[in-house]
């Protein structure tokens, strides 16, 4: 191992689990896409992109909790968070 590279504390990679509330206006034609998926990440563009003539902000929360317990999480995700807390920083 290379002295200027270290591996990435526990603490410094996690789990985390998010919920985001949007609530906006949006004038936009015809709304009616079939595939959920499709729906939000049109939306979500949109909101990301800002307020604006076609779209009016109200609300957006947040809630981000870290994931205690990783036996919870799916196991592709706990592979993913031991390969980056093995892996080594790049400095």
């Amino acid at each position: 191992m290379n002295s200027s590279t270290n591996p990435l504390p526990d603490n410094d990679v996690g789990i985390y689990e998010c919920e985001v509330r949007l609530k906006f206006r949006i004038i936009e034609e015809q709304l009616t896409m079939t595939d959920t998926d499709q729906l939000v990440e049109t939306l979500v563009d949109a909101f990301a992109y800002g307020s604006d003539e076609y779209l009016e902000a109200l609300d957006s929360q947040v809630a981000v909790q870290q994931v205690q317990d990783v036996a919870k999480v799916s196991p592709e995700m706990r592979r993913q968070l031991i390969r980056l807390r093995n892996s080594n920083r790049l400095s």
